[in-house]
Formats: C-alpha cells, sequence, structure tokens
C-alpha cells in the first residue's frame, strides 16, 4: 500500500509554491485562503517538516519546501500529460495559436490562403501575444515565440533569425536629406523597440558609425509598430529582411543600406513538453517547417 499524502493538499503546495501566496493559490483553485492553509498545515504535519516561511506579505518555500516542490511538480506534470492523452480528442480539426504580432501580420497572415487550400478542413483560431503561454492554464495548443530559445517545459521548432537592415519610406529618399552614405541617418529619426533599443547601438557600430548621433529618436512597443512608423514616414526603422519584404517588393519601404545585423533572437514554434498533437496541430507544424524550409527537429 503505497504512503502518499491527500493529492488536494499536494495541489495547493505547488500553487502556493508556485504564486509565493496562499491567498493566490486560493483564487486560482476556486477554495478560500483558509482551506489552503488548512491543507498546507495538514501536509508539514504528514510530512513532520516546515514547507514554507511565512510572512504577512507572502509566503516563502524552505529549504525542505524547494526539494519536495521539485518532486510534486513533476508528479503532477506527469499526471496532467497522462490524463489529456486519455482525454483529449486527437482527432480534433481546430487549433488555437498564439503569435507574435510581428510575425502574424507580416509573415503568417499573407500566407494563411496557402495554408486553406492544402488543409480546408484546418481551423486556426489565432491570438497575438508578446508574452509566454502557461500552457498548462491555457486553452492555447501552439504557439510561436520570439525570443532567445531559452524557455523551459515546451518543445521548441526553430523557425527563423532575425536578420535587421534599415528601412524607411521612398518619400524619406526624396527629401532634403536622402540616405546617401551611413552617415546621413544624423538628420532622421531613427524608430527602436523600447525593450530593444541597443540594436541601433550594434548596427551602427557594425556600420562602421558607432559614434554618429541621430536628429531624434522613437520608441514603440513591438517590432510591428516600428515597421509601420518607417511607413508613415516617421523616420528610419530597424526591420527583419523577410518580415518587411512584401513592403520592400511593392516599393513601400527601401532598404537604404543592405547591412544586415543578426539580432541573437530567432522566432519558434512551441508547445507543452509531451502534449500528443492532434491531427489539426500536426496539419500547421507540418506546413510552417515546410514554409520556413527548416528541419522538423526540436531544440534540445
Amino acid at each position: 500500500m503505497r504512503r502518499l499524502p491527500p493529492l488536494n493538499s499536494l495541489r495547493m503546495f505547488e500553487a502556493s509554491a508556485r504564486l509565493t501566496s496562499f491567498v493566490a493559490a486560493a483564487d486560482e483553485l476556486a477554495v478560500t485562503a483558509s482551506a489552503v492553509s488548512h491543507q498546507i498545515k495538514t501536509l508539514e504535519e504528514y510530512l513532520g517538516v516546515s514547507l514554507f516561511n511565512r510572512s504577512k506579505r507572502k509566503v516563502e518555500l524552505t529549504g525542505a519546501g524547494e526539494q519536495y516542490l521539485v518532486a510534486v511538480k513533476h508528479a503532477l506534470d506527469e499526471i496532467e500529460v497522462a490524463t489529456q492523452r486519455l482525454t483529449s480528442n486527437l482527432d480534433t480539426n481546430v487549433v488555437n495559436i498564439s503569435v507574435a504580432p510581428n510575425f502574424l501580420i507580416r509573415w503568417l497572415m499573407p500566407r494563411m490562403s496557402k495554408f486553406q487550400e492544402l488543409y480546408p478542413d484546418v481551423e486556426l483560431q489565432i491570438t497575438t501575444s508578446l508574452g509566454l503561454i502557461d500552457f498548462s492554464r491555457s486553452n492555447t495548443d501552439m504557439a510561436v515565440y520570439f525570443g532567445n530559445g531559452d524557455w523551459k517545459d515546451i518543445e521548441m521548432y526553430f523557425l527563423r533569425s532575425l536578420m535587421l537592415v534599415p528601412v524607411c519610406s521612398p518619400v524619406l529618399m526624396r527629401g532634403p536629406h536622402p540616405l546617401k552614405q551611413v552617415g546621413d541617418l544624423k538628420h532622421h529619426t531613427l524608430i527602436y523597440v523600447s525593450s530593444r533599443k541597443h540594436e541601433w547601438d550594434d548596427w551602427l557600430e557594425l556600420a562602421g558609425a558607432g559614434f554618429m548621433k541621430p536628429k531624434n529618436s522613437l520608441a514603440v512597443s513591438n517590432g510591428h509598430l516600428a515597421t509601420a512608423a518607417a511607413l508613415d514616414n516617421l523616420g528610419v526603422a530597424l526591420a527583419d529582411i523577410t518580415l518587411t519584404s512584401r513592403e520592400v517588393e511593392s516599393g513601400r519601404l527601401v532598404i537604404p543600406f543592405d547591412i544586415p545585423l543578426d539580432s541573437h533572437k530567432a522566432f519558434y514554434l512551441v508547445y507543452r513538453k509531451h502534449r500528443p498533437l492532434t491531427v489539426g496541430m500536426k496539419a500547421f507544424k507540418e506546413w510552417l517547417m515546410q514554409e520556413m524550409d527548416v528541419k522538423d527537429s526540436p531544440v534540445v
């Protein structure tokens, strides 16, 4: 006979440890804070050790609590995955996808008709997100992340690196200070993503103009807005060569200096680790990897 504590107390322990709060854990589990506190106390008495250091504002794990959390989290994850395998409808053609805005608008949406032609029975339900997805507490099946690829507990497939070049409106090139050489950028506004201001410094250094100071600068929250600002002739932005290819080919944007900067970041297709793929998920993954012309093998 197995000697195990009640499953309910383990769920409350894991939630309290993750959220560092009995109140927050109670909200997530739809119980009262006193019920959580009682279950944790019962678990501590059962184990004969203190799992938390308690204060008025938050709770923190003890050394014993940290060790126990590793095992409890792994066990609960295994139970959840096993349950999902038994209860999931792997034949479903509906796929919930969360995508970085710039990738969605400038790469995925222009190609959606191709996907629909190949897989008319698959329904994609798409949302945008710049943050990470908690797949265990969301109905999101798959996501396209942008970053360094250092995320844990997910299956991850490399799609493409972000290679940045300056882009601007052709109107700017016809103005009083056309961009004939890199030094001419000093007459213009440099548009950058607020969390990645260093990219302009890196590009100017690469182009041999690290000393240059621009006329002005404009910060925006994401790459899509940076490109949109360049389209509206608000200045010069750094944008990915592939994501802006349609605008460049149509003449709505120009690349004054073809000096690509490797951002050392990339787009990745991700989903929860060990998750069985539905028919719809398999179709989208297969199509996306083929369109990107990359190997269908996970990043280790």
